[in-house]
């Protein structure tokens, strides 16, 4: 059953759409699945672009796809708290909309690209909620490195083309004008600090070998190591596009419950 509705945010001040992908012939409590959509995504993007209705009857899961616009899953400076909304008030609505378990280990975020970052932030920071996390070609994995080179000059960035010039606006939008850094927004810094007495969350990563962020991945990959965190990566033939996603998403579902 697919469920496409709206309410009003009180985080975010306005009405926002969610859709909710609901097991058929599972038994309640059900498991659940926070899926984040990328850059140029909505929340339809997952059901209009992969087989999820197929693999999610394997599932003893709901699947929550949220809309987020081009927030990087963040509270913005000059505009809405996606942040807040995402990781506390849509899983209070969830809770009480839906017959979920309370279990961390019951409950995923998965994202790809853009999404990919926003489950990996989530995870990180919220770990007593989130016992998984599915990273698929994630973006933005070293942040720092990009803001401090904004800063200091955007003119090669901008000389790459239309969509540099609407990414420093997003950016601009959740760091100022200025583009402040904010330590809680890397996930690099999140691992660094992650508390000792936290449950750490089960992370698994994937990106295709001819994905223009493979190298940011692959890096990723290397710093994980020895941090102690459950932390898989695979990597296959794919590009940074719904071919690839499709196929990393049953791989993630598969990882998840084995």
């Amino acid at each position: 059953m697919i469920l496409r509705g709206d309410f009003s945010s009180e985080a975010l001040r306005m009405s926002t759409n969610v859709q909710v992908l609901i097991p058929e012939q599972a038994a309640a409590p059900y498991r659940i699945v926070y899926l984040l959509h990328g850059l140029h995504g909505n929340q339809g993007t997952w059901l209009d672009n992969t087989m999820l209705p197929i693999y999610g009857k394997e599932y003893n899961a709901i699947f929550v796809m949220p809309e987020m616009g081009r927030s990087f899953y963040a509270n913005q400076k000059y505009g809405r708290r996606y942040y807040d909304f995402v990781s506390k008030e849509l899983p209070q609505v969830c809770r009480k909309i839906f017959n979920i378990s309370a279990r961390r280990e019951d409950t995923a975020v998965m994202g790809c690209s853009m999404g990919g970052y926003g489950a990996l932030r989530l995870a990180l920071s919220k770990p007593e909620q989130f016992g998984f996390c599915g990273a698929i070609s994630p973006a933005c994995l070293y942040l720092k490195p990009i803001l401090d080179g904004l800063r200091k000059d955007p003119g090669p960035w901008l000389k790459t083309g239309p969509e540099a010039q609407e990414i420093l606006r997003d950016l601009i939008a959740i760091y100022g004008d200025g583009l402040e850094y904010q330590p809680d927004h890397d996930i690099g810094e999140l691992v660094k600090n992650f508390p000792a007495a936290a449950p750490k969350p089960k992370i698994f990563a994937t990106c295709g070998t001819e994905d223009d962020l493979r190298k940011d991945n692959l890096s990723f990959k290397d710093e994980m190591k020895n941090t102690g965190f459950d932390f898989t990566y695979e990597e296959w033939a794919g590009g940074h596009d719904w071919y690839f996603f499709n196929e990393a998403l049953k791989k993630t579902l598969e990882v998840w419950l084995s």
